[in-house]
């Protein structure tokens, strides 16, 4: 049995009259997904490994408001988002990490406006300034020489510009990274931006993440890499709709490298 890994919450840090290093925003599929926690987990054990002092809301964190803002539900975004910003600046956090883009994007971009500026960070780009710092190594490894194509979440990429961290992720762990025709400026959704993820899809011929499935099965990868725990699903999906689960893997990059750290 693995040894557990202790999870502190701000509260705790705070009542030993400590501030954490970072505060890791987990999000709600990285908390309820059953598929989603697998990739909380490793990030986890990365941040532990490295020694990063960092914290979690845990029952204090609530909804970004990301989904009720893309479904049109103003109203509701800024109820979730007020009471996440009154909580963060209750606890005078200054930095945060998250795995999902979804919740990236929203805090850094859509709170300050309502009174909530921090520096945030995607799990990507956080690991990235870990190991150029020195505090996490990482070197091949299991998927060393396996084909990867990295399918770039929307509000990583697009929305906001970040496709370097995760490639340099991949660098590290010594892959073949076979880019999909689309990506990067010009990627493609998996299906369930906008709130798609919790609805079915509008009458069409094709489901959008069957689309963007093909597009990464014409790379023909040993595993798909994500960095976004909706991005996961869909592959995933789009994945056993073509019944190629037994071939190829749908992994996030923190998985990835914790899986070749045996972690």
């Amino acid at each position: 049995m693995a040894e557990a890994i202790k999870v502190p919450t701000m509260a705790e840090f705070m009542a030993q009259g400590k501030s954490p290093e970072v505060l890791f925003w987990v999000g709600c599929a990285g908390s309820f997904d059953d598929r989603a926690k697998k990739i909380t987990k490793a990030f986890v054990k990365l941040l532990a490994k490295a020694g990063v002092e960092f914290a979690v809301l845990g029952t204090e964190e609530s909804c970004t408001g990301d989904p009720a803002k893309r479904a049109g539900n103003e109203f509701l975004f800024q109820m979730q988002a007020v009471t996440n910003i009154e909580v963060l600046n209750g606890y005078e956090v200054k930095k945060i990490v998250t795995a999902c883009p979804h919740c990236f994007n929203t805090i850094a971009n859509e709170y300050p406006g309502l009174g909530g500026t921090y520096e945030v960070l995607h799990h990507t780009q956080f690991l990235k300034s870990l190991i150029s710092e020195g505090r996490l190594t990482v070197e091949g490894g299991k998927y060393k020489g396996k084909r990867i194509t990295f399918h770039d979440p929307c509000y990583l990429a697009r929305a906001n510009r970040i496709y370097e961290a995760p490639r340099d992720l991949l660098a590290k762990l010594e892959v073949e990274l076979v880019e999909m025709k689309r990506c990067k400026t010009n990627g493609f959704c998996c299906g369930a931006g906008g709130a798609q993820m919790f609805k079915e899809p509008e009458p069409g011929n094709k489901d959008v993440n069957i689309e963007r499935t093909e597009q990464a099965l014409e790379t023909k990868p040993d595993i798909i890499a994500a960095g976004c725990p909706f991005c996961n699903t869909m592959m995933t999906d789009g994945i056993k709709n073509k019944e190629k689960e037994s071939e190829i893997e749908v992994l996030d990059i923190a998985e990835m490298i914790a899986a070749a750290e045996d972690l």
